[in-house]
């Protein structure tokens, strides 16, 4: 285990509801912010191939698509109840849900936008659903924050779900480029790699106890990007080697939250304590901090495509993109 406590920042200002120029080193960088329907209180998006953004709609039980072009946002009612936390694009090209509130896995067809679901087991009540990753076989996987995670194949409907380690905290769940799954547990501050068949798993325990292992999301080469929020620290886990290195955020007091890492293996992390987004270059090993333009963001989740990094500022009712070249 490495860890790197002196870390270099740069700062970079965004923009109110316009995109700004902004340079830095060789690169320009563009923030945009989107404005939401108040009371929608979004916690997760998801770029979609055709250009729209999806995002759940958390506080208002519904699903939403944002067009960047027009700014018109179009809502999908999930259902009497529904509170969806995780959004992801599927192979089929369709918005994949996790909703908490429904206790069900709910797809959205990017078409037509209708609405299928896939309950959890009877016996699996009220498991707070949380993010979902798609395996190289086309199943989803899930987790819940009660102490559970599971697999659902949409082409027979067969779910299983299955007890997790240590028991409440099943969070972020990412897939590498092989096809693989792995998942992290807030509460019990471990990584995991579930046999795609069995499901069985074993804890992976990152350098600090009690890290509060949130988010994970797969580099291109395989490795494992994770946010520790109790720790305020962002690390990574090599599963060649089998070792960890990690980076204190900067700043005082920094939480980290959301992890994603782009087409460039740059890592992003949003940073509650700062209230920006942040850019981690692993090969210079320096942040760069996006702070947003209006307090209390609370970015919860980010995803992005190419040359574009999309979150999901949950406390302003906002979407904002960093667009790079």
């Amino acid at each position: 285990m490495n860890c790197h406590p002196r870390t270099r920042v740069r700062i970079v200002a965004g923009s109110l509801l316009a995109s700004v120029l902004l340079a830095s080193s060789a690169v320009a960088q563009k923030v945009q912010y989107f404005d939401l329907p108040k009371g929608d209180r979004p916690h997760d998006v998801a770029p979609a191939p055709d250009g729209t953004v999806w995002y759940t709609g958390q506080r208002a039980g519904v699903l939403g698509r944002l067009d960047p072009k027009t700014g018109k946002i179009t809502r999908v009612p999930l259902g009497k109840g529904s509170a969806p936390h995780g959004v992801i694009v599927g192979p089929d090209g369709a918005a994949w849900v996790t909703d908490g509130g429904l206790n069900a896995m709910v797809r959205v067809d990017a078409d037509t936008l209708k609405v299928e679901s896939w309950p959890l087991p009877s016996d699996r009540p009220s498991t707070n659903l949380n993010t979902a990753a798609f395996d190289g076989k086309g199943r989803i996987w899930f987790t819940g924050q009660t102490g559970i995670y599971g697999r659902l194949d949409p082409a027979t409907g067969e779910m299983r779900v299955w007890d997790a380690p240590r028991g409440y905290g099943p969070y972020g769940i990412a897939a590498t480029p092989d096809g693989a799954i792995w998942y992290v547990s807030l509460a019990g501050s471990y990584l995991a790699k579930p046999d795609l068949e069995t499901g069985k798993v074993t804890p992976i325990d990152p350098p600090q106890k009690d890290s509060g292992t949130r988010r994970v999301w797969s580099d291109s080469s395989g490795r494992l990007w994770v946010s520790e929020w109790n720790a305020g620290s962002l690390s990574v886990y090599d599963p060649l080697s089998k070792t960890w290195q990690t980076w204190p955020l900067p700043g005082k007091d920094p939480s980290a939250y959301a992890v994603f890492v782009d087409d460039k293996d740059h890592v992003w992390v949003s940073d509650f304590g700062a209230n920006a987004i942040l850019r981690f270059d692993p090969k210079t090993e320096e942040f760069e901090s996006f702070p947003s333009n209006r307090s209390g963001a609370d970015v919860r989740q980010m995803l992005g495509r190419p040359g574009e990094l999309w979150g999901a500022e949950s406390g302003t009712d906002r979407l904002v993109v960093i667009r790079t070249n």
